[in-house]
């Protein structure tokens, strides 16, 4: 059994902003020679998720209205009270989706559906560079 722990770093816009990383990840384990297995993707920090959506330009659109009318940007959060940086919004959000997300593969190939892609989640307040950490366990 073989284990790697690679990464992979985006720039990101912040509020909501929705990045398709499914083909790093596959380049990943392309370049770590392993066929069968599992890839976990995680994203550290407390603004940031990971998930699989269709990627596509009107779930683009979505996620930020959904994340919106359910966390408000505008709303009050106890967070921004601690930390004065008003972004109670962007932890809120990101602990919606989960920081991680583990993924089979087959021959190389990530198994997602046809319209499913492996997407980042920026929901900060601002432009980041994120770094993602994904962990390839199989032989």
């Amino acid at each position: 059994m073989t284990i790697k722990t690679e990464r992979i770093e985006k720039e990101t816009k912040g509020f909501s902003d929705v990045i398709d990383i499914t083909n790093d990840i596959e380049e990943l384990i392309d370049r770590c020679k392993v066929a069968n297995g599992i890839a976990t993707v995680f994203i550290p920090g407390s603004t940031g998720a990971v998930t699989t959506v269709e990627y596509e330009p009107g779930l683009k659109k979505d996620i930020p209205e959904f994340v919106n009318k359910i966390l408000p940007q505008d709303a009050y959060y106890h967070h921004n009270e601690t930390w004065h940086d008003g972004n109670g919004f962007s932890h809120m959000r990101a602990a919606l989706y989960g920081p991680s997300l583990t993924v089979p593969f087959e021959n190389g190939r990530l198994a997602l559906g046809t319209w499913q892609q492996i997407v980042l989640l920026d929901f900060d307040a601002r432009p980041r560079k994120r770094r993602v950490i994904i962990q390839i366990i199989g032989e």
